[in-house]
């Protein structure tokens, strides 16, 4: 079975790699890997040939004026201060630009993926050289370059689609990750004033926020927890109530079931921002919450919904919730609907009630279908900027020097960032963050029945 599959493949791979190139390649073919082009030349396909040589040239130009400059700066991320002259002949004091580490890192981080993106069109064009070298050996056609470009519109449809999104990927998204990844192993920020010139500093950073003894790592300790803590109950009490209400809704009995679902989407259409503030208004010592209650002499005076710390991760959860649970109906009611009749009547008959048929029937058959909806939901919430912070901003009692009692990973980090300046300390709860998410996520979904038994539900 082995022996078949592996043959199977083999007949799919394709005979033109850089290795066959350079084992199997005539004089031209093996020159391409040094002047790129030179295999296409001999296969009379000329401008193709003119386009890999004219990317090298590009390159070696770039890499001469200023990519081998770029490379230098990034290893040592400049040195030079500024510094201030005073000028006898105008009798003015003039400053000299000084370096800056940013942008050493930008170009750097720049010219590494320029790098890469040329390695791939080394390779791309070394295969070509080698292809056109074994057509011609076995008298075939040789495409030209009008013949390449109308197959863009026919059997390499893909790499004329796939080409811009993937550019873009790598410019907007991959780019900028690893440039930020890297601030993670320098001292950028405004502490030892190094918001200008900062250097790398390796794992120093790591290791003080996973330092439990000192204030970094006692704050990121709470804070992850308490962030654990939130997406748990987040995720999985909008879950299970969206699920119970979106079942009342769709009972038999129950009359006027559009309106009732308007109702709850209609909350759900508001802005969640708009929401939020509002909320957070009327849980106010003097808003409107506080003031029905003192007038209707519930209470003597005002609750603390948002400066006790225990009060306001419960008045989190609970906004979540009426925020979210509308969500969750409008998500799994359509899965209520198609799990099968049969199965209740079933369970009706062997004298199983609403409790037992809800954990033996409709809970484990809406877990197997929406495992990936719940992974998804729980890191949205890990990430869930807008109800801490436009409900709490974090506050109250401060965590450490830098955050608050109800402040997550992501609040923390923009705190860190926007607030305080420390770049390189967010840069790390963002890589620390993303860690937690992946270790979570694969395992969650590797261990359900989702990922386990792909063929149906049983």
């Amino acid at each position: 079975m082995a022996t078949r599959r592996k043959k199977r493949i083999s007949e799919f791979e394709s005979p033109y790699t850089v290795a066959n190139a350079f084992k199997n390649g005539n004089f031209f073919t093996r020159l391409g890997m040094v002047l790129m082009g030179s295999g296409n030349f001999a296969g009379k396909q000329i401008v193709k040939g003119f386009l890999f040589l004219a990317i090298e040239v590009s390159y070696l130009m770039f890499m001469i004026n200023s990519g081998f400059d770029h490379l230098y700066h990034l290893v040592l991320l400049g040195g030079n201060e500024q510094q201030e002259i005073w000028n006898e002949a105008k009798g003015v004091y003039e400053y000299t630009a000084g370096d800056n580490s940013l942008l050493f890192l930008l170009y750097g981080v720049t010219t590494i993926f320029i790098t890469i993106g040329f390695i791939c069109f080394w390779r791309t064009a070394v295969k070509s050289g080698y292809k056109a070298q074994c057509l011609k050996k076995q008298g075939k056609h040789v495409n030209s370059f009008v013949d390449d470009l109308r197959s863009l519109r026919d059997g390499n449809l893909h790499n004329a689609l796939l080409s811009l999104p993937v550019m873009g990927i790598v410019c907007f998204t991959i780019l900028p990750l690893i440039f930020m990844i890297c601030m993670a192993f320098t001292d950028y920020s405004k502490q030892g004033d190094h918001l200008v010139l900062f250097h790398w500093v390796g794992f120093k950073n790591f290791a003080k926020v996973l330092d439990m003894g000192g204030s970094i790592g006692q704050t990121f300790g709470s804070v992850l927890v308490w962030t654990i803590v939130w997406a748990i109950l987040a995720t999985f009490l909008n879950y299970i109530l969206g699920m119970i209400l979106a079942i009342v809704i769709n009972r038999k009995t129950t009359r006027i079931k559009g309106f009732w679902r308007f109702c709850f989407i209609l909350s759900a259409a508001i802005p969640q921002f708009v929401s939020l503030l509002l909320m957070r208004t009327l849980l106010q010592p003097n808003g409107l919450i506080n003031a029905l209650l003192q007038n209707a002499e519930i209470i003597t005076g005002p609750l603390p919904f948002l400066s006790s710390a225990t009060w306001a991760r419960i008045v989190v959860v609970v906004v979540n919730l009426w925020i979210g649970i509308p969500f969750t109906m409008m998500q799994v009611t359509g899965i209520l609907q198609n799990i099968p009749g049969e199965l209740y009547e079933a369970a009706k008959m062997d004298g199983a009630g609403p409790v037992v048929t809800f954990f033996k029937i409709t809970l484990p058959y809406m877990l197997f279908v929406t495992t990936p909806y719940l992974i998804t939901t729980f890191t949205g919430n890990i990430n869930n900027f807008n109800v801490i912070y436009l409900l709490t901003g974090g506050a109250p009692t401060p965590v450490g020097s830098t955050a608050g009692k109800t402040d997550l990973l992501v609040t923390w980090l923009y705190k860190l960032t926007i607030d305080e300046q420390y770049y390189n300390l967010g840069a790390v709860i963002g890589i620390m963050t993303f860690i937690v998410l992946a270790i979570v996520s694969l395992i969650t979904y590797r261990n359900s029945g989702s990922y386990k038994n792909e063929e149906g539900f049983q």
